[in-house]
């Protein structure tokens, strides 16, 4: 996946979160809230933005590896 030059705010985040909830696996969804409840640096905002970006289009085996990604980073206190 190619690195976007783009600043994704806390906002945009949710939103894209809330966009491909129907797609992504329940726990994964509310990791991914409960870990946005917390302050995040930029680039970890972009990260999960960037995981989350066409969701929804991904192969199975692309949105497998996108849940890893959520999975380690959701993880992180």
């Amino acid at each position: 996946m190619s690195r976007c030059t783009i600043d994704h705010s806390l906002e945009d985040v949710l939103l894209k979160l809330n966009e491909q909830q129907a797609f992504i696996p329940k726990e994964l969804y509310n990791s991914g809230l409960h870990f946005l409840d917390e302050t995040r640096d930029q680039e970890t905002l972009n990260e999960v933005f960037h995981l989350l970006k066409k969701y929804d289009l991904a192969e199975d085996e692309e949105r497998e590896r996108r849940n890893v990604g959520m999975r380690e980073l959701f993880q992180q206190t």
